[in-house]
């Protein structure tokens, strides 16, 4: 295997070639990182195509399916989850009930309150989705054994978590 080279080794031997003054151990890291994030991009897409939905609707939607029966959550909460403003999940709230993905629902232990419930057609959609995206990204990962994707998965998680701590950049 390490006598396989793909076209990051191709261009960092050319850069170390041109600037022998330089560490580009960073460049054959994230380099490989953006282009698997490429083809993991173009699986998901494919993935939700084939399930008739597009993608923010696929992050409404699995937060409802995560948050377990019977898959609802405020508006709020759903915020929380997939990072847009006010405004824009109003939108994409209305959309999915224009779709018959999601219902609203008055909240029982607050009437002035609304809580987004699943339906039945949203439920059969998003358990599509996530079939036919592990499949995809399983197929990604092929060439890995089950402890070589642990090991890869600890470490991602480990750089993910300087991140997640650290201070927004300005």
């Amino acid at each position: 295997m390490a006598s396989e080279t793909d076209e990051v080794d191709r261009i960092v031997g050319a850069w170390e070639q041109q600037r022998p003054d330089l560490d580009f151990s960073p460049m054959e890291v994230l380099s490989r990182v953006d282009r698997l994030s490429r083809h993991l991009d173009r699986a998901r897409r494919d993935a939700f195509r084939r399930t008739d939905i597009d993608p923010w609707e696929w992050d409404v939607l699995s937060a409802l399916r995560r948050a377990g029966e019977p898959y609802q959550l405020s508006p709020k909460q759903l915020l929380q989850q997939t990072l847009v403003s006010s405004g824009t999940m109003t939108n994409r709230i209305d959309r999915l009930v224009e779709r018959g993905f999601v219902r609203r629902e008055s909240d029982p232990a607050d009437g002035r309150s609304v809580l987004v419930t699943l339906t039945d057609e949203g439920r059969v959609r998003v358990d599509a989705a996530i079939t036919r995206l592990m499949d995809a990204e399983s197929e990604l990962l092929r060439r890995l054994t089950g402890t070589e994707r642990e090991r890869l998965a600890a470490l991602l998680r480990r750089l993910s978590l300087g991140f997640d701590t650290a201070p927004p950049l300005p």
